[in-house]
């Protein structure tokens, strides 16, 4: 169809009707296109009703055909499916800097129960800069590890990280989840942590990491779920801070809750044996290395990391954005009590 010779009279309103029959009767990758087209032109028809003149009806082609050429380009970024899509947090030194707090912070609550055995091929799978897979490579010495991440600045950021810690078992590559460029059966083991959260089709990536791994090879999965979180004081402005950052991953195509849903989607991917562990992290003022690593630097740091986009969708309002971060801060307090809870799949090929 060529959109630059649409007519909007008596025949349009026909035709955008045909749309919609064409999208219940017969579905397509690109249904929201269709529909798209279909409310487009009744808007376009409503504003040809409005408007007068020969420049108007130009005016309206081309307004129409910019409208749907824009979202035709918003659903193939959807289709495609790259890692680089959704990654909400930003790639910016203070995120650098929360991931290390984060994994040197809960690196015995999350790593514990892995280690692979000498001689094991093992692929991280969107190592970013690198936060987990030191923990990963130190406590399997003997198996070697691919890490690969979309983003060149993190892998190289992981190689540094890497060298730094004196680490020979580790090879750094960029390369994207959704076209990996190893061979099927490439791997005896997978880790993969933190990365669904940002991926629209979970399930779809899961498939594509099985292929890769060999027969009785295993995948491990860890995730966070911002459902999980509750906190002393109690405060409804600081779960609205929360709740901003889960917003915003929603509308890039993440799930900032998919903690919860990692049995039915290693399920839904085929895996079997599956088992998943819960793992909580409880955090009062007896343990002040959790308060400053967990509390402030690592979860509050997050939520804190998304106000201007939070103000810019016009999610929150600047001051109560900011006073639920300070709510947040004051979960710290020698009162304060936070919790949250991260879950860590295992499942066979």
């Amino acid at each position: 169809m060529d959109f630059g010779t649409v007519e909007f009279d008596s025949n349009c309103i026909a035709a955008t009707r045909l749309f919609v029959v064409i999208l219940i009767t017969t579905p397509s990758p690109l249904q929201l296109l269709h529909l798209d087209c279909a409310r487009l032109a009744f808007s376009a028809i409503r504003r040809r009703k409005s408007q007068a003149g020969s420049g108007a009806h130009l005016k309206m082609r081309l307004w129409f055909r910019s409208c749907v050429r824009a979202r035709l380009k918003s659903i193939v970024r959807q289709e495609t499916g790259s890692m680089k899509s959704a990654y909400v947090h930003g790639y910016h030194r203070r995120e650098n800097l929360r991931l290390q707090d984060q994994a040197s912070t809960l690196e015995d609550l999350l790593h514990g129960g892995t280690a692979y055995p000498a001689g094991s091929l093992v692929l991280e799978a969107g190592c970013g800069v690198g936060a987990q897979t030191v923990a990963l490579a130190r406590n399997s010495p003997d198996a070697r590890i691919t890490a690969v991440d979309i983003s060149g600045a993190s892998v190289a950021e992981a190689r540094r990280k890497v060298a730094a810690a004196g680490l020979g078992n580790v090879q750094c590559e960029q390369a994207d989840l959704f076209h990996l460029p190893y061979g099927p059966e490439s791997f005896h083991h997978i880790f993969v942590c933190f990365v669904l959260e940002h991926l629209p089709r979970p399930v779809e990536a899961l498939l594509i990491l099985k292929r890769h791994l060999k027969q009785g090879g295993t995948i491990t999965v860890i995730e966070g779920d911002h459902g999980s979180v509750y906190f002393y004081p109690e405060s409804k402005t600081a779960h609205q801070a929360i709740e901003c950052q889960v917003e915003l991953q929603r509308r890039a195509g993440g799930n900032a809750m998919v903690g919860r849903e990692l049995y039915p989607l290693l399920r839904d991917a085929g895996f079997g044996s599956v088992r998943v562990s819960p793992r909580m992290v409880y955090v009062d003022s007896s343990k002040p290395e959790l308060v400053e690593g967990f509390t402030k630097h690592t979860f509050t740091a997050m939520i804190e990391g998304v106000r201007e986009s939070a103000i810019e969708a016009g999610i929150m309002e600047p001051a109560d954005f900011d006073k639920g971060i300070r709510d947040l801060y004051r979960t710290a307090a020698p009162d304060g009590v936070f919790c949250y809870t991260f879950f860590k799949a295992v499942g066979k090929k």
